[in-house]
């Protein structure tokens, strides 16, 4: 089978598809882990509802195209939801804070961020959520699994953001991008606390110390990288090659040795 174009291999991917490796052995576990197909892009699901999800943004397309949908699978108002992304008319509205959404259902979702409100329960820890998506990502803490995994490596994880955080370690690319310096970042949360060595350089301010040698620094996660200097401490490990680094960034760095040299 050949892989979906790549528009509706990203979609794909939010929605549990996993990419086709070029071994036998590497198709049939995802034949095994995603055997519902759609027949239009190539797609590939985990449960039968997924594709049936999928198959609506393709008879969608086709009624923003002008085009005969002839899909009884997807109704009116799931048509009409999706044509609203295309045209930006959000006719419901929080009548807290005045936001705008393309569906209802978006805005009852949005409403629960003003009233806590957290419908949906885990049976096991009894611990709310105001998405049902959301309990759904809870549960795998209880049960262990990691529907996700690498394909690089073969390490699984229970969300696909963190899988595809983890990629970025063999692939190198570091999305997020500093406005004020340039340095580039895998994660979006990396590049909040740097902005925050910005903000503190502006004002010269250096409120974490070091007990041992006195060092100040502009936040805390920078202070326990350099204690590590003193303790050495190496919590970082290359899965490879089994060397240790004190700190995640040199770790990526030392990846991409290994890249270099697999290519």
């Amino acid at each position: 089978d050949s892989e979906p174009p790549a528009g509706a291999r990203g979609a794909a991917r939010a929605r549990g598809y996993q990419p086709q490796g070029g071994e036998d052995h590497v198709q049939q576990d995802a034949a095994r882990e995603a055997p519902h197909r759609c027949a239009t892009c190539g797609a590939a699901f985990r449960r039968a509802a997924l594709l049936r999800a999928h198959l609506r943004t393709h008879a969608a397309d086709k009624l923003d195209g002008g085009e005969p949908c002839g899909d009884t699978s997807a109704t009116s108002a799931d048509l009409r939801g999706h044509a609203r992304t295309h045209t930006g008319d959000r006719p419901y509205t929080c009548q807290i804070c005045g936001k705008g959404f393309t569906q209802k259902s978006h805005l009852g979702v949005h409403t629960r961020t003003h009233t806590g409100e957290k419908p949906f329960t885990c049976q096991t820890c009894g611990k709310g959520f105001a998405r049902s998506n959301s309990l759904s990502v809870h549960m795998r803490t209880h049960t262990g699994e990691k529907p996700y995994k690498c394909q690089t490596c073969g390490k699984r994880f229970s969300q696909t953001g963190n899988l595809q955080v983890h990629i970025r370690l063999h692939t190198g690319e570091r999305p997020y991008k500093c406005q004020t310096c340039g340095e580039r970042f895998t994660q979006s949360s990396n590049l909040l606390s740097h902005m925050w060595i910005h903000l503190q350089t502006l004002t010269r301010e250096k409120p974490y110390k070091c007990h041992t040698c006195g060092k100040g620094f502009t936040n805390s996660s920078t202070l326990r990288v350099h204690i590590r200097t003193h303790t050495g401490e190496k919590p970082y490990e290359c899965q490879t090659c089994g060397r240790g680094f004190a700190d995640n960034s040199n770790l990526r760095q030392h990846m991409r040795t290994h890249a270099r040299n697999n290519s």
